[in-house]
C-alpha cells in the first residue's frame, strides 16, 4: 500500500506512526484481521479519530483513500455498516448494548466489513447483567464480516474477559509539535496560538483545538493556574474550592442550555405534542422524564470532564515549579505563564510540590470514584494551602 494512500484517511491521527502502520495493515490485508480491536491510549492522544480512520480504511476498496464515499461517510459517521457509540452519561446501557450486539449479528448492508465503534469502552461495567457482558457473550462468538473496534484509556480500564478477546493497538501521548501543525493544517490556527495551545493543553487534541478557537477556556486557565498563590488559609481553600465548581457549573450550563430545550422540542414534535400546554399526557410525560434523566446525567459527566481539566491544568503548573527546582533539561508546559510558575516555585520546596502534586491526583480519583466534586476539591486545596505540617527539622512551606 502506497503511502499516499494510507495517509489518506489517516491524517488527523498524529504522532501514532506504529499503530496507524498495524491499523492500515489489518485494513487491507485479510490474514492480518481480527474481529475485535482494542485501541487504548491516554486522553487526547486521538483513539476514537484512530478508530473513524479504522473503519473508513476498512470499507474503502484502496484501503483509505480518504477521498471516495466510503471513506468520507465512515468518518463522518452517516456510512450505513459504521456505527459510531459514544455515551454522553456516566456509563453505557445496557439495553443499548444489546441493541448493538442485534445489529453486529447481521452481514454488512453496503460495505465490506460491518463496524461497530464503542468510544468508550472504559464506560462499561462488569456487575451482573450490565453492558460488558452482554458485549463478552458477542466477542465470544464473533459474526463473519463483523469488526468492534473499542477504545479505552489504558487496559486496566476494560475487564480481563473483553481484553483477552480483542487485539490490543496502543497510543500514546502525540508531540506538542505535530498536534499544533494539526491545528495549521486542519483548522487555519495562527502558528503561535497552534504552539500554544498544544503545549498548554499538554498534547490532548481536542483541548488544544479548543484552546486555540476559544479566548474564554484561554481566560479560565489562566485562572486556575494562578489559583494556587491566591490560597494563604483554610478560608482561601474553600473559597478556591468553590471557584472551580463554579466553572464547572458555569461551562455546563453554557453547554447544555440551548441543547436540551431543543431536544425537548424535538421530542415533542416527533410525540405530536403541544410545546406550549400545561400539561401533557401520561406517555408524553414518561418520554420528557426519561430525556430529562438522560440530560441530568449527561450534564454530571461534563462537568465533571471541567474539573478533570481544571486538575490537569493545576498539575502541570506544580510539575512546572518542580522542574525549575530540579533544572532537568525539559521544556514547561506552561512556557506561556513562566512568572505564574517562579512564583510558585519561590513560595513552595519541592517538598511541598510533591505533597500539591499528590493531592491533585487524588481529587481526580475521588472524582471518578464519584465523590461529590466540591468536597474533593476542598480537601485538595486546604492540602495546597497548609499541607501537612512539616517535622521539627522539615522543610518549611
Amino acid at each position: 500500500m502506497s503511502t499516499a494512500v494510507a495517509q489518506g484517511v489517516w491524517g488527523d491521527v498524529v504522532g501514532q506512526p506504529d499503530a496507524v502502520a498495524t491499523l492500515a495493515h489489518a485494513a487491507t490485508h485479510p490474514g492480518a484481521m481480527t474481529h475485535a480491536w482494542l485501541l487504548t491510549g491516554p486522553p487526547g492522544s486521538g483513539r476514537s479519530v484512530a478508530a473513524r480512520a479504522f473503519a473508513a480504511a476498512l470499507q474503502c476498496p484502496r484501503g483509505g483513500c480518504g477521498e471516495c464515499r466510503e471513506c468520507r461517510t465512515a468518518l463522518k459517521g452517516s456510512h450505513a455498516d459504521v456505527r459510531l457509540v459514544a455515551t454522553e452519561g456516566l456509563s453505557l446501557k445496557v439495553d443499548d448494548m444489546r441493541a448493538l450486539v442485534q445489529e453486529a449479528g447481521l452481514r454488512p448492508s453496503v460495505g465490506r466489513w460491518r463496524v461497530i465503534v464503542v468510544e468508550d469502552a472504559d464506560r462499561l461495567t462488569s456487575y451482573s447483567d450490565a453492558p460488558a457482558n452482554v458485549l463478552l457473550k458477542a466477542l465470544e462468538e464473533p459474526t463473519p464480516r463483523t469488526v468492534w473496534v473499542l477504545c479505552a484509556p489504558s487496559l486496566d480500564d476494560v475487564i480481563v474477559t473483553i481484553r483477552s478477546r480483542t487485539r490490543h493497538v496502543r497510543l500514546r501521548t502525540p508531540p506538542a509539535e505535530a498536534v499544533a501543525d494539526l491545528l495549521v493544517r486542519r483548522d487555519g490556527v495562527d502558528p503561535t496560538m497552534a504552539r500554544y495551545a498544544a503545549r498548554a493543553a499538554q498534547s490532548h487534541v481536542g483541548l488544544a483545538r479548543r484552546l486555540a478557537r476559544d479566548e474564554g477556556a484561554r481566560i479560565r486557565r489562566r485562572e486556575v493556574i494562578t489559583m494556587p498563590a491566591r490560597i494563604h488559609g483554610v478560608g482561601d481553600a474553600v473559597g478556591a474550592a468553590a471557584d472551580l465548581a463554579s466553572i464547572a457549573d458555569d461551562e455546563t450550563t453554557a453547554a447544555s442550555a440551548e441543547r436540551d430545550v431543543a431536544e425537548r422540542t424535538r421530542l415533542l414534535e416527533t410525540l405530536g405534542a403541544e410545546p406550549g400546554a400545561r400539561t401533557q399526557p401520561p406517555h408524553v410525560r414518561a418520554q420528557l422524564a426519561s430525556l430529562e434523566r438522560e440530560q441530568k446525567a449527561r450534564a454530571t459527566r461534563f462537568a465533571r470532564d471541567v474539573v478533570d481539566r481544571a486538575l490537569v491544568d493545576l498539575l502541570s503548573v506544580h510539575r512546572d515549579a518542580l522542574v525549575l527546582h530540579l533544572g532537568p533539561p525539559v521544556d514547561l508546559v506552561n512556557e506561556d505563564s513562566v512568572d505564574v510558575v517562579r512564583a510558585l516555585a519561590a513560595a513552595r520546596s519541592p517538598e511541598r510540590l510533591l505533597q500539591a502534586m499528590d493531592a491533585i491526583g487524588e481529587a481526580r480519583e475521588r472524582i471518578a470514584s464519584n465523590v461529590p466534586p466540591l468536597l474533593a476539591l476542598e480537601a485538595m486545596t486546604v492540602t495546597l494551602a497548609i499541607g501537612p505540617l512539616p517535622g521539627p527539622t522539615g522543610p518549611a512551606a
